[in-house]
């Protein structure tokens, strides 16, 4: 089976300023240069100071110098930027992806407050990309539906306080273990389903569950990481291949400093929880970036289910989520730091073909019977070559009847075009000389009216006419 090395694709959004910003009359520490390409902390259009007709040219040293950090990314988002225009560029290809065969993820990153569940969850007025992602792949599952049979399940995980939850049972916590085929979560039974409404009631009802909390920071934080999964199994209807691949969509809880949240008691220790996951999330982003053979996936539940989606068979997009206010510096930054490494991040992906269960005696079978028509059409193929040298030959060894017979028929032809091309002239110059004709046939009628006319008005029962003579 063949495998295919690329690399993680990373995209950054920066959001708009929120009301909440906008009070402190904040700076804006991101400006997007083009469609991948954005600087960080940049210089700020100042006034010019003038001193007696004197340009002061000093540096204020109560300010910090800006870094003014150009930065890279394979997509770059501003805050005009849509979840429909993100998803076109980042998870339509994905969506594809899966339907060829592939395990594909994304996961969207960034400080509390910075926009990830508005991205992936969006709103009525503006869907996000998880309900985008899944009209689209519903879309193209029913063009398929002629070649290829499809089996779809569900599961809506959430990681809180370290606990793995089922959003769609509210059940757990569940326990985690790892097998040939990646890490497994005991006791998850995927909800079956066969169409998109099914899909997205589901998914409706575990963004219910979901544990949120209001914060100083965001009025909906989102207190738990969230991974929604669509398990699909394919198969060919005509050869009979199996294929079995997952579409993983994480939304991350944002890191957070207790200072600007305000929390305490039970959302001190959310933060507490939150911050040790994606430390060690982070932990894993450097070492994989590294190139390190160990990486700490154990140090967390959520790193150990995200295993596959960093460093394993999966194709995977990160969205980094940043606010562009100087009030979110630090966080901002941070987020930055982490995409910039997450980029480095090489992952091997492969097509999920099952193994048939079918007789080993039966697929001998069949190979032979290719490999003797593989055979009789090699057969027929230098059969069929050989005759036309034989035809080339034949035509080279007369080649003056056949050179004769054409050259006759090219006279011909051109005879007879040049002919009709003298015909057209010639009716084309007698159509010019007719109507040159009634132009002046017209023309001539005209000035004999023009002239009886001007008659009419001078003479004027002859008085006209007399002093006209008189005069003369």
């Amino acid at each position: 089976m063949s495998t295919d090395s690329r690399k993680i694709r990373v995209a950054v959004r920066v959001r708009p300023f929120n009301e909440r910003e906008l009070e402190g009359n904040p700076r804006n520490i991101v400006k997007v240069l083009d469609k991948s390409t954005l600087m960080f902390d940049p210089d700020e259009d100042e006034d010019e100071f003038f001193f007696h007709g004197v340009k002061l040219t000093h540096r204020d040293i109560t300010k910090r110098v800006k870094k003014k950090l150009t930065m890279e990314y394979d997509d770059v988002f501003d805050n005009t930027a849509t979840n429909n225009d993100i998803f076109e560029v980042c998870m339509k290809p994905l969506v594809q992806s899966v339907m060829n065969g592939y395990n594909c993820s994304v996961f969207v990153y960034g400080a509390t407050g910075a926009g990830k569940t508005h991205t992936m969850l969006g709103n009525e007025a503006c869907p996000g990309i998880t309900f985008l992602t899944v009209k689209e792949l519903f879309r193209q599952i029913e063009s398929l539906s002629e070649v290829r049979k499809f089996d779809i399940g569900i599961s809506y995980l959430e990681v809180y306080n370290e606990l793995v939850m089922n959003l769609l049972t509210k059940t757990g916590p569940l326990k985690l273990r790892e097998d040939s085929h990646g890490v497994v979560v005991s006791g998850l039974v995927l909800k079956q389903i066969h169409n998109a409404t099914e899909l997205l009631e589901l998914l409706a009802l575990g963004n219910r569950n979901r544990t949120q909390h209001p914060t100083d920071a965001n009025a909906e934080s989102s207190r738990s990481h969230a991974i929604f999964q669509v398990h699909i199994r394919m198969v060919e209807k005509k050869t009979g291949q199996k294929r079995a691949v997952k579409l993983s969509m994480i939304d991350l809880a944002g890191s957070e400093r207790a200072a600007s949240t305000k929390g305490i008691g039970i959302r001190f220790k959310e933060g507490a929880n939150i911050n040790k996951s994606l430390l060690a999330l982070g932990n894993c982003i450097n070492k994989l970036a590294d190139g390190l053979k160990h990486i700490p996936y154990r140090d967390s539940n959520l790193t150990r289910i995200l295993k596959d989606s960093l460093g394993g068979n999966c194709q995977t997009v990160m969205i980094a989520n940043i606010s562009p206010s100087s009030l979110t510096y630090d966080d901002t930054y941070n987020t930055l730091k982490y995409a910039s490494r997450a980029k480095k991040i090489r992952t091997t992906v492969r097509q999920n073909i099952v193994p048939s269960n079918v007789p080993k005696e039966f697929l001998v079978k069949k190979v032979n019977e290719q490999a003797e028509e593989l055979e009789r059409l090699k057969a027929k193929v230098a059969d069929l070559e050989e005759q036309l040298r034989k035809k080339e030959q034949e035509a080279a060894a007369a080649p003056g009847p056949s050179l004769a017979l054409n050259a006759t028929l090219l006279n011909t032809w051109v005879s007879r075009i040049d002919s009709c091309y003298a015909s057209m002239r010639q009716a084309l110059q007698h159509l010019i000389a007719l109507k040159s004709k009634e132009k002046l046939l017209n023309m001539r009628v005209k000035l004999k009216e023009q002239a009886e006319t001007i008659a009419r008005i001078v003479t004027l029962d002859g008085s006209h006419l007399n002093e006209v003579r008189d005069f003369a």
